[in-house]
């Protein structure tokens, strides 16, 4: 099994920043791919980015390209999100997902192929 435990939620102004980390334990060798998604009260989850932990892969949706940046550290397990210029629209829960190779893009933006969630953490933008 692999755990997966995020940090970095909170409430913030439109406009300010907020960093998310999610720390992979257990069997997280099995882990290849790690990534963000997301999801409103009402609406269903949504794909945030990824990232492959071998290699240079990333992956970003159209609404946070350029706003937020998503990084490893293989060393640590760990995967952070970094999230600039925030706005109401960000407000969600992110939950942290972890899974095996991918081969395909598409692959990464489907949450039913990632093995191992996180509980979640709240972002509220919020003025």
């Amino acid at each position: 099994q692999v755990q997966l435990v995020e940090s970095g939620g909170g409430l913030v102004q439109p406009g300010n920043s907020l960093r998310l980390s999610c720390a992979a334990s257990g069997r997280a060798v099995r882990v290849r791919t790690m990534a963000w998604f997301r999801q409103a009260p009402g609406k269903e989850r949504e794909f945030v980015a990824a990232v492959a932990l071998i290699g240079t892969f990333t992956d970003y949706a159209d609404s946070v390209k350029g706003r937020f940046t998503i990084s490893r550290d293989s060393g640590l397990n760990t995967v952070y999100l970094q999230m600039n210029n925030l706005t109401p629209e960000d407000t969600a829960v992110y939950y942290c997902g972890a899974g095996p190779v991918f081969t395909r893009r598409e692959d990464y933006r489907d949450y039913f192929r990632y093995n191992y969630w996180g509980q979640g953490t709240q972002v509220t933008v919020s003025p």
